[in-house]
């Protein structure tokens, strides 16, 4: 029983800090712009493609 004395005041503070938190996100608009990651990573933009490989000089030949 003696247990309790300190689960219960412990769990309120981390449920008070999940509280902050989810809070503190609202605030700084985290959740405004649901689907615009899912459309992110469909989009083909040439600048995070990997570079080509340089082809071999053919006047060599």
């Amino acid at each position: 029983m003696d247990i309790l004395l300190f689960l219960i005041p412990v769990a309120l503070a981390l449920g008070g800090i999940g509280l902050a938190a989810f809070l503190w996100t609202m605030k700084n608009n985290q959740y405004d712009d649901l689907e615009g990651a899912a459309h992110r990573i469909l989009m083909d933009d040439e600048e995070y493609k990997s570079p080509e490989k340089p082809q071999s000089d053919k006047s060599r030949d």
